[in-house]
């Protein structure tokens, strides 16, 4: 499609130059170069006219062209995660002509330096912090003016009492004696929704619910350097081994999976249905409307391959674009330009129209899924919840899954969506700007739209020669019984084309003089070295996983070995690291040992590599803001935090 462009593209530049006369009213357009105060070119920067939906992304050389601008005055916007946005206002657009404009953005690494909270302004103790998703005074409006740029507004604070935001209790994974539980079992989680929810608290101002934290996602949010596989199974499995940076005295193990990429011209067609809440609670700019500026971007990545359908549902569920060719931008874009909120809201009618269209335009081998985008504030219309859950397995096992995007504040459900998600062995994000739309809808929906395994489990058994007790950090709603590991009956993640998962173990050493919460000392046990296991074997991963279009499950067995690292670990374990103990900072957690700002800082900083998208840069901003909310003063080198 890229190089259908292409030829387009040339044949159009040739005609103009032909000596044709270019009408008075004709479209022109707008290129120009983005980069950094170095002069370096800052590729995937956004570049838009403002009041439109015409917008362009930089390539590698920092260079972006938009057609199709209407002659006149406009207003334009580059932005980049971790700098700066820069707006150009009145630029004039000739009739037929290319009007050149570049940018230099400017890093925003002191953006918070200069906030100062006032004493007659307190900051709310962590126990008394709601779902609320913004703060008001001073520090709500400083932060909001100071917003990096992947952040298209801040949304006003709802009217006083109005929160409805709904989170799961999640109690904390704590620590295991070997002794006793040997083995860890879970299913692989690919969900990223807990960061970009945890960043909207962040840059309006407030901390998050604890529950709102779910630490797999937020590591799991960053992408990870990870070999490709080669062999016979569909991805690879990565292992190291390093300190624990907030408990130096215990081992740090990352398990990463990287799934394999395919071509995209060998990949089969998809046959979507996007499910749109048009209810409305969904009449917000950063619900309704923003929900149409991401899906447009998707658009542009579909082709003749694909099949579209859009349903939405308020009062009633309806159907306003029949399946149609995924090459027909224009008609998809119309039909979804159309949209427009207001009524009550029945989702279950909407989820039950949506899985019909779904199998009457079904593509055998080919990817049928169900696109749900809500804030979660639906009832289930005529069927109970149970019977939605039910409807969402048996379409699972019909090969149509779920995919749930949430959008929005005030009523976010986030427990239901992520549940429903679940269900439909599909995945959760939450869209809180545009720049998250195009990584949801164009980066990450299009990897895990082909299913390269399904039902992917993990389980871990730990020797008790080296290893005390173990803990794993985050999964917590993921968790499966040690003998559900070799049930193919048993429902678990799906792993996408290209997509990578991440999990972390905190391991205590054997031996080490350190009481086991929750367990008294053993009178008669005594680890024995098992025969034949290597010294220095800390582990075994298993990994289990059923072909897309099913069968028996097959597995993989990699044993990992301690390492002679021992300081602070660095690279990508370092800053996987520093992402987890940040969201145990975020929780409060009981296992936060000696975590601080500082060191998430140090750490992420010492793994930020080559960051070629900017979200690790923009991390560092939100510990940063997390920092300045919290009235925490931090010792980072160029910043201080004062209260």
């Amino acid at each position: 499609m890229f190089l259908r462009t292409l030829v387009l593209s040339v044949v159009a530049i040739a005609g103009l130059g032909a000596g044709r006369p270019t009408p008075a009213n004709a479209p022109g357009r707008i290129e120009g170069l983005v980069r950094d105060q170095a002069g370096a070119a800052i590729s995937n920067a956004q570049v838009f006219v403002i009041g439109t939906p015409l917008s362009a992304l930089t390539d590698a050389r920092g260079h972006y062209l938009i057609s199709g601008v209407a002659p006149g005055r406009v207003d334009l916007r580059a932005a980049f995660v971790g700098h700066r946005p820069v707006v150009v206002r009145g630029l004039l657009v000739r009739s037929g002509q290319v009007t050149r404009r570049d940018f230099t953005l400017e890093a925003a690494v002191t953006e918070v330096a200069d906030i100062e909270v006032k004493a007659e302004q307190p900051l709310v103790p962590r126990e008394q912090v709601t779902s609320r998703p913004t703060a008001s005074g001073e520090l709500a409006g400083r932060l909001a003016q100071s917003a990096p740029c992947c952040y298209d507004r801040v949304a006003a604070p709802p009217p006083a009492g109005w929160n409805t935001e709904e989170y799961a209790h999640l109690r904390e994974n704590g620590f295991r004696p070997v002794a006793s539980a040997p083995l860890s079992t879970f299913s692989i989680d690919v969900d990223k929704a807990s960061y970009a929810n945890v960043r909207r608290f962040l840059t309006a101002g407030s901390l998050p619910p604890a529950d709102a934290v779910r630490v797999e996602e937020m590591i799991n949010y960053f992408s990870y350097d990870l070999p490709e596989p080669r062999g016979p199974h569909p991805f690879s499995v990565t292992t190291d081994v390093g300190a624990a940076p907030w408990a130096p005295a215990h081992r740090l193990v990352r398990i990463g999976i990287q799934g394999r990429r395919l071509d995209p011209e060998r990949v089969p067609g998809s046959n979507l249905v996007f499910l749109l809440d048009v209810s409305g609670s969904m009449d917000q700019p950063d619900k309704l409307p923003l929900v149409k500026r991401s899906l447009r971007l998707l658009v542009d990545q579909l082709d003749a391959r694909d099949r579209v359908s859009i349903v939405v549902y308020a009062g009633n569920a309806g159907l306003v674009l029949p399946c149609t060719p995924g090459d027909q931008h224009a008609t998809i874009l119309n039909a979804i330009d159309r949209l427009e909120a207001g009524g009550s809201t029945a989702g279950g009618a909407g989820i039950q129209l949506a899985y019909r269209v779904a199998r009457e335009n079904l593509i055998a081998r080919g990817n049928n899924r169900v696109i749900l985008a809500t804030d979660g504030d639906f009832n289930v219309g005529a069927s109970s919840e149970g019977e939605l859950v039910r409807l969402i397995e048996q379409e699972r096992r019909a090969g149509i899954f779920l995919t749930v995007v949430g959008f929005g504040t005030g009523n976010y459900a986030d427990q239901r969506m992520e549940s429903l998600a679940d269900k439909g062995n599909g995945n959760y994000f939450y869209v809180d700007n545009l720049l998250e739309g195009r990584k949801v809808f164009v980066d990450e929906l299009q990897g895990t739209l082909f299913t390269i395994a399904k039902d992917v489990k993990i389980q871990v058994e730990f020797n008790p020669a080296e290893v005390a007790a173990y803990r794993l950090v985050g999964y917590e709603d993921r968790a499966l019984r040690d003998e559900d590991f070799n049930d193919d009956s048993v429902d678990a993640g799906e792993l996408g084309a290209g997509h990578s998962v991440t999990a972390l173990y905190e391991v205590v050493p054997a031996g080490l003089d350190e009481r086991i919460p929750g367990v008294d000392p053993l009178r008669y046990q005594r680890p024995l070295r098992p025969a034949g296991a290597p010294r220095g074997e800390l582990l075994t991963v298993k990994l289990r996983y059923q072909p897309p279009q099913g069968g028996a499950s097959r597995l993989i067995e990699t044993p990992v070995r301690d390492s002679d690292a021992r300081g602070i670990p660095s690279g990508e374990l370092g800053f996987a690291a520093a992402v987890a103990e940040f969201g145990m900072l975020l929780r409060g957690s009981e296992h936060k040992g000696t975590s601080s700002v500082d060191e998430v800082l140090r750490l992420a900083r010492a793994g930020m590599g080559s960051d070629r998208d900017g979200y690790r840069s923009e991390f560092v901003q939100l510990v940063r803001r997390y920092a300045a909310i919290s009235g925490i003063r931090e010792d980072v080198g160029d910043v201080e935090y004062r209260r």
